[in-house]
């Protein structure tokens, strides 16, 4: 039987950011992100806006809005893949920690 969906909270894809979130906080707590303050900074917006897209999407009460909130979601995600590449490039330390 599906689980009927009634709050944002329900959405397998919010509680998802939500985790990609709280990884990447924990991540880019490290020395190594310390040094770079915009860097750090923009993952970890990037990340909360995922969460934040899908959770507004949802609320609203349009099918155009919605779909306009969950498609910026996909771009903040897609943004932060991006940016692990960058960190990848820039931090020798990053591939590891970000793996594990």
């Amino acid at each position: 039987m599906n689980k009927r969906i009634e709050r944002f909270e329900d959405l397998e894809a919010w509680q998802l950011a939500r985790a990609q979130n709280l990884e990447i906080h924990l991540l880019t707590r490290e020395d190594a992100f310390r040094a770079d303050f915009d860097f750090r900074s923009q993952m970890r917006r990037s990340a909360l806006s995922v969460m934040n897209n899908i959770s507004e999407g949802f609320e609203r009460l349009s099918i155009l809005e919605k779909r306009k909130f969950y498609d910026y979601a996909r771009g903040s995600n897609g943004e932060i893949r991006s940016m692990t590449y960058a960190g990848e490039d820039m931090f020798p330390q990053f591939t590891k920690q970000f793996q594990s």
